[in-house]
């Protein structure tokens, strides 16, 4: 009797790992929290520490300024540089072979401006998704961007399974060339489903106008939840008509420990 019980805990366990969707795991092994605990130590300084930390502190943390100030911003050569006050164009190739900026004083262009895309996801028969960004641009060099990620995944044993999240990501464009643009940014993410939480997020992108009407653009941001991760990376093809684009490409997400590799085809507008 002791054997038959334990066969079948056996295979009740093994038939509860299988039945999980891959959404399910994904959902689980973010909503795991591992709780750290530091211990504060307290360091005896001697003179000559003291010595070093009043001599140098204040060089080393302004040294540290002016290069983080310099590296995401600006520096004094670009400041000078026609780049520096370059304004957004109307929409890419408005204006000759241009893209989202221009160098030309007599070119149009727009002091704000919104893009929303639509992007439906296909990893295999069973996971399907879609994805919606609404990014607007202003102040020729700040952004903001909405995105909006669902997926869905059909499992024929225990029903059907979904997972969104919402992205707010705000945007400094630190390149800004009549053929590329790069942006960094920070912001967060909400998980919703089992995991429901927020998590701090950073990306980073660009776009390159190689070839009249085309562009290709790539992004990356990564969210940090309990001591899991939701990456986010896309490399797109655009095809661009007047104020319309088509895009297609890769999409590859990593929520927890689950990896999810998919093609995307979509359309945007911009206004």
């Amino acid at each position: 009797m002791k054997y038959i019980i334990i066969y079948f805990v056996i295979i009740g366990l093994v038939l509860n790992c299988y039945s999980q969707s891959k959404i399910q795991k994904a959902e689980n092994s973010l909503s795991r929290s591992e709780r750290v605990s530091f211990r504060n130590q307290d360091d005896d300084n001697d003179d000559g520490g003291d010595f070093f930390v009043d001599t140098f502190d204040g060089v080393i943390l302004e040294a540290f300024m002016y290069l983080t100030y310099y590296t995401l911003i600006e520096t004094p050569f670009e400041m000078q540089h026609q780049t520096s006050q370059a304004p957004l164009t109307p929409y890419p190739y408005k204006n000759s072979k241009k893209g989202n900026y221009t160098f030309s004083p007599e070119d149009e262009y727009s002091r704000f401006r919104t893009e929303i895309s639509s992007r439906y996801i296909s990893e295999n028969n069973a996971i399907k998704g879609m994805n919606v960004t609404l990014d607007m641009r202003f102040l020729k060099r700040i952004g903001i961007a909405l995105d909006y990620h669902q997926l869905w995944e059909r499992n024929l044993n225990f029903g059907n399974d979904h997972l969104a999240f919402y992205n707010l990501l705000a945007k400094y464009y630190r390149i800004r060339t009549e053929n590329m643009d790069a942006w960094w940014g920070i912001g967060t993410t909400y998980v919703d489903g089992n995991v429901n939480q927020f998590g701090f997020t950073y990306g980073l992108g660009t776009e390159l106008f190689f070839a009249k009407p085309l562009s290709l653009e790539i992004n990356f941001d990564q969210t940090l939840i309990n001591s899991e991760t939701v990456n986010k990376f896309n490399v797109l093809l655009n095809y661009h008509i007047s104020k319309y684009k088509a895009i297609g490409g890769y999409n590859h997400l990593k929520i927890g420990t689950q990896h999810f590799s998919s093609v995307t085809l979509g359309v945007g507008v911009i206004f």
